[in-house]
């Protein structure tokens, strides 16, 4: 852990570090602000870059940008003559980065979304990345007490949100992240979500996700707290991740129009043809988001379970037409 002192360049970057970080949450805990998503990544990405720089600094560690031709650095500059440093992601990718695999992860997910989100105006994102969010906010404190003392941890200046929406009960809210994202998120989302192994995806570092269980007391003082914390260990958190695993959302199932012909004549309905599939989606307006039955990913659209149970249903009720 190291010292810092008033009016050097590490302490100004933890500093500045430290802000963009508290104004990143700020900004995403105001009600008022609708431009959450856009304005947390940028301030939050800031934020580690600052950080990693305080810590190269500190670990005497060059975090300029050069040539090096000859025997003597040359090194890039902007136009206006200042120096490049490296930015976060290349920070995170040098040899003597101190930042574990999982953490690395979730900032490159925020890097990539930040890259989607900064050219064009985007909505309806907040909610389905919180997850991806707090466990940023989680790693930033853990390393920023590690590197420079708990003096600096940002945790005692904020606290839970209150809200005026209730947290719905309903299953079916687990099934639905990402049906209203836009396209191009949504694409992102997938494919980095892919990328990705089993054990990083499920790590805390990764997506912080909690289940909340609605808690009943029968004595005064015992619902103090809107939110308890159970140890992992912890055999009623045991019980819970245990049940949860029944209903928590897997990656759905995705069928490219060929799979689809190619099911429904392998079920007997052999004059069934792509043709055919484009006049039925096209009568329903069944590429329209808000009836879930596909995703366009990529500039290709591919359907869900739930719309081959619609073609499965046309065809028996045409068999006549098809078998």
């Amino acid at each position: 852990m190291s010292i810092l002192r008033k009016g050097t360049k590490k302490y100004e970057l933890v500093k500045k570090s430290r802000e963009s970080a508290l104004a990143a949450v700020q900004i995403f805990n105001n009600p008022n602000i609708t431009f959450k998503s856009e304005a947390f990544s940028v301030l939050i990405i800031i934020s580690w870059t600052y950080l990693l720089h305080a810590y190269y600094e500190d670990k005497n560690i060059d975090y300029r940008y050069y040539k090096k031709p000859n025997e003597r650095k040359i090194f890039d500059r902007t136009k206006h003559g200042a120096y490049k440093h490296w930015e976060l992601e290349r920070c995170l990718d040098n040899t003597n980065s101190p930042i574990d695999r999982e953490s690395a992860l979730n900032l490159k997910f925020l890097i990539g979304l930040r890259h989607e989100i900064e050219h064009q105006m985007t909505s309806r994102i907040d909610d389905s990345l919180s997850a991806r969010y707090q466990a940023c906010c989680l790693n930033y404190n853990y390393y920023i007490c590690k590197f420079f003392g708990k003096e600096f941890g940002i945790e005692k200046h904020l606290s839970f949100s209150l809200q005026f929406s209730s947290i719905s009960e309903e299953q079916k809210d687990l099934l639905s992240e990402f049906e209203d994202l836009p396209s191009n998120i949504k694409s992102y989302i997938t494919r980095f979500d892919d990328s990705v192994s089993d054990e990083d995806f499920g790590s805390p570092k990764y997506a912080y996700r909690i289940l909340f269980v609605p808690k009943t007391v029968n004595k005064r003082g015992q619902a103090d707290k809107v939110i308890e914390f159970l140890k992992p260990d912890d055999p009623l958190a045991a019980k819970v991740n245990t049940e949860y695993q029944l209903i928590k959302e897997t990656e759905k199932v995705k069928y490219r129009p060929s799979k689809i012909k190619e099911l429904m004549n392998n079920a007997g309905f052999v004059g069934f043809s792509i043709h055919h599939h484009t006049k039925l989606w096209q009568s329903l307006d069944a590429k329209n988001n808000s009836k879930g039955y596909g995703v366009k990913i990529e500039q290709q659209w591919y359907w869900y379970e739930r719309w081959l149970d619609v073609v499965k249903q046309h065809c028996r009720d045409n068999a006549n037409i098809y078998q």
